[in-house]
């Protein structure tokens, strides 16, 4: 498995190419444009309205069959053009191994494709390169390995020889010669690849609601166009034309309008994430975060600011406080004079032990250059008024086994490292100790740092040099945690929405962030990942509750995380920003990336991409997601109300024995449902959040439960059918048809007309009706949804081009109304207004009277 001295010879890698194959990543089957392009053709929704295109090609209707098929086409291409990228994670992973790497081959370093390393490669690394294999390292010099990505340690690893690098990974600083020991799918990266494979998606809460209600509208239409064929037979209608009646009556059934409805609605919603820094990639996320019960957040640049800085030092002298913002060199010291005087001093030594660290600016502000936590002492000179000084001298670089650094200047020898690995150098320092154990229990990072004023003998190296050293103090840094973290949870708490920190941190760090914004619940629990169960149940019953802390997870840990959440019932949004993320995100029900600091890996596999890395962000996504579940509630009662009124012409006839003619032509009940309907549905699924949004947990039911059923079926659809019959009996009357008798062809046009144009201004009324279950149109307002009022003003422009531009009368079947009919036609909205305001009424003096009743997600009532 090791090299030879030298590294291999050429023909020895070349065998053990032949023997393991190239050094490259498993590729997930990808995936067809146009196989995705048809998946939106065939689910059930539009499986349905397909079926409704045959039946009305077969029942004589050509144009109806066209009607319908263009809505689906559309409504497939536009979700599959904002869906085309969802499926891409696994592809992505191979951006994260090198093109090039440079090797010992024949006794010599030549530069070779990645792809043709293999195992027992001597490979050369230095500061910037990535690592292209998994190795075990033979010889380092201040080697810094960035293993976040992998491990979600946000601090840099030190390996020291014969520790083990990975591909993927990031040299940060210092160099190395390392030895290939896997390569290829046999490295850990490789596992994580496959185990992102693997993980499926669990279907989202609004695809299976839409297929229950795709469910029982169709079995609906096909049991009563059944029954019409029965009672067509029965009125001694020919078979065939009880056939075509009944399918006439099927399709009419079929809400043709809903489907785009709901893409259009959830694109809008999505449109509206983006202006909050939340990029939506997958369109029924929009409503799963609404459903969201429990969120996994990661620690590092969610919770917190990746900014790593130092807040506290201490010195002989006394502690001092410092603040400042990020990495800028701007900041202030708290504390007494004399010890802020000796800090100054401290920070100088210290900076001599990191020449290479440094901030610089651009257009987006300061950044790191360099480890983070030298570029933190660097900062804190800069904040104190000390001018950094590098000076020339013999550096010995951090190793893991001595834990600390040093450099031998002109003024001497100065040191930083782990506090236990310095303060034994510089004899008794009780106090030191115990402010390292305050600031431990603060989930702070402790540097030690202590000189001597004397140099040592030339080239006797670091043993000689690191003796007899006076200690300048200690200094205490943290991620501090984002402003705005502390009123998200609260936020959460408010909406039931339990909360749990999943991070590979340690745990003290973890848990210390957790206490400082708020997240650490009453049960302090706080567990590693290596303590987790086994058991999927068990694990699910220890982290179902709300302020847990896990920490030093795995790949696989947060994996089984979200799956025992899941098989408890929660909806799981689990955030990542790593290439170790990428399994759970794609498992989990919402997987959240970060879009700042995050890899492509992780926000490829997710749904949701923050694009400020704030956690808040979450929580304003979890509004929107919940506003948009009320919304999709509010026009599905929009279009089943419709189809009431477009149902109640079939019933009457039927019921009448064929005495009374139809009121409304399939072609117009098609008219009504994608043409005046649709426009006003979609300005209702863009209602903003409302105060009671975020109050309360999640509503996960049935979208159409009972109280849509009733409100819908009970109420607003009667009152409008009632309206339209009303209108067309009366109009015929007027025109002189008796019962009994063939109406005049002519006037059943006119009244036909006019039953249209009732539903449609019914319509109208009931979309402002919909805007609340609770409180009348009145007390709702008209001006709070602008698009509504311009969708209204639509519908109203679209019935007259039904009524009067040719051909569309003929075609539709119906005649500009008389001056009688506008009058029946205008009263339909009253009547719709009033019934709802009465059914309103009723259900507040029903809540009222029984508080303790009130449903489940009555937070995101509408």
């Amino acid at each position: 498995m090791t090299s030879t001295t030298g590294g291999l010879t050429s023909t020895e890698a070349a065998e053990r190419l032949r023997a393991d194959g190239p050094n490259v990543l498993p590729r997930a089957h990808k995936r067809h444009p146009l196989v995705l392009l048809l998946k939106q053709m065939v689910h059930a929704f539009a499986l349905m309205l397909w079926g409704a295109a045959v039946l009305s090609l077969v029942a004589g209707m050509p144009a109806l069959a066209i009607a319908i098929t263009v809505v689906v086409v559309l409504n497939g291409a536009f979700a599959f053009a904002q869906e085309f990228r969802a499926d891409r994670a696994a592809q992505r992973l191979g951006d994260l191994m090198p093109a090039k790497a440079t090797v010992h081959r024949d006794g010599k370093p030549v530069v070779v494709d990645a792809a043709d390393l293999v195992v027992g490669d001597e490979i050369l690394l230095e500061a910037g390169d990535r690592v292209c294999a998994d190795c075990e390292v033979h010889t380092a010099a201040g080697l810094s390995v960035d293993e976040s990505m992998l491990t979600g340690e946000s601090v840099p690893v030190r390996p020291a020889v014969g520790d083990s690098v990975h591909a993927g990974t990031y040299v940060s600083e210092g160099e190395a010669t390392v030895v290939a020991t896997a390569t290829g799918v046999h490295t850990k990266l490789a596992g994580i690849a496959t185990l992102t494979q693997q993980a499926e998606r669990p279907p989202s809460p609004l695809s299976v609601q839409l297929h229950k209600v795709v469910s029982v509208i169709g079995l609906v239409a096909v049991g009563v166009g059944a029954a019409f064929f029965g009672l067509a037979m029965l009125l001694g209608l020919s078979t065939t034309d009880g056939f075509l009646f009944a399918i006439g009556v099927t399709v009419a059934l079929v809400p043709e309008g809903l489907l785009p409805t709901v893409t259009l609605s959830l694109a809008r919603a999505a449109q509206n994430m983006a202006g909050r820094h939340a990029l939506v990639r997958r369109l029924d996320a929009v409503e799963t975060l609404g459903s969201t019960t429990f969120i996994c957040t990661d620690k590092t640049g969610t919770l917190t600011r990746n900014e790593m800085s130092v807040v506290r030092a201490w010195t002989s002298l006394g502690e001092v406080a410092i603040t400042g913002t990020g990495y800028e060199p701007t900041g202030a010291a708290t504390g007494d004079q004399a010890a802020v005087r000796r800090l100054g001093v401290l920070a100088a030594s210290a900076v001599r032990c990191s020449p290479t660290a440094h901030v610089q600016r651009d257009q987006d502000g300061w950044h790191p250059v360099g480890d983070p936590m030298e570029v933190a002492l660097h900062v804190l000179a800069a904040r104190l008024g000390v001018t950094a000084q590098t000076v020339d001298g013999v550096r010995y670089p951090f190793d893991p086994h001595r834990r600390r650094s040093s450099v031998v200047d002109v003024d001497g020898v100065h040191v930083t490292g782990a506090p236990d690995a310095v303060l034994p150098l510089c004899g008794d320092q009780d106090a030191a100790l115990e402010a390292m154990t305050r600031f431990g229990a603060q989930g702070l990072r402790v540097l030690a740092v202590a000189r001597r004023s004397t140099r040592p003998g030339d080239d006797t190296g670091w043993e000689h040099a690191e003796t007899d050293l006076t200690l300048l103090g200690l200094v205490g840094l943290q991620d501090p945690p984002r402003d705005d973290v502390a009123g998200a949870l609260e936020s959460c708490r408010t909406a039931g929405i339990k909360v749990a920190m999943v991070t590979g941190d340690h745990p003290a760090t973890a848990r210390a962030i957790a206490v400082e914004v708020g997240l650490l619940g009453p049960d302090e629990l706080v567990v590693e990942g290596a303590d987790l169960p086994e058991d999927a149940a068990a694990l699910g019953e220890l982290l179902d509750r709300d302020g847990v802390v896990i920490a030093r997870v795995t790949p696989e840990d947060k994996l089984r995380i979200a799956k025992a959440l899941q098989r408890r019932g929660h909806v799981v949004a689990m955030t990542g920003d790593g290439v170790n993320d990428g399994p759970a995100l794609r498992a989990a029900d919402i997987g959240v990336a970060m879009g700042a600091s995050g890899t492509d890996v992780a926000r490829e596999a997710a749904d949701l991409v923050l694009l400020d890395d704030h956690f808040g962000t979450i929580v304003a996504a979890v509004e929107l997601g919940r506003a948009t579940y009320a919304n999709i509630r509010r026009f599905l009662t929009y279009h089943l109300t419709d189809n009431v009124a477009e149902l109640t012409p079939f019933v009457v006839w039927a019921l009448s024995g064929g005495q009374i003619p139809l009121a409304l032509t399939v072609l117009q009940i098609l008219a009504l449902d994608i043409g005046t309907d649709l426009l006003p549905a979609l300005a209702l699924g863009t209602e903003r959040p409302n105060p009671r949004t975020m109050r309360g947990p999640a509503r996960t039911g049935s979208l159409i439960d009972k109280s849509v059923l009733r409100r819908a079926f009970g109420v607003l659809g009667p009152t409008e059918a009632l309206a339209a019959m009303t209108a067309f009996a009366l109009v015929l009357l007027a025109g002189g048809w008796v019962l009994g008798t063939t109406a005049d062809a002519a006037v059943l046009a006119t009244a036909s007309g006019t039953a249209f144009a009732a539903v449609v201004v019914g319509q109208l009324a009931n979309a402002f009706a919909c805007r609340s279950a609770t409180r009348p149109v009145g007390l709702a307002g008209l001006r709070g949804n602008r698009l509504l009022i311009y969708a209204v003003l639509f519908e109203l422009a679209i019935l007259a081009v039904f009524l009067l531009v040719p051909p569309l009368p003929e075609l539709l079947g119906g005649a500009l109304p008389s001056p009688l009919g506008w009058a029946l036609v205008i009263a339909a909205a009253p009547a719709v207004i009033l019934a709802d305001t009465a059914y309103k009424a009723v259900v507040r003096a029903r809540r009222d009277a029984a508080p303790e009743a009130a449903p489940t997600g009555a937070a995101v009532s509408v």
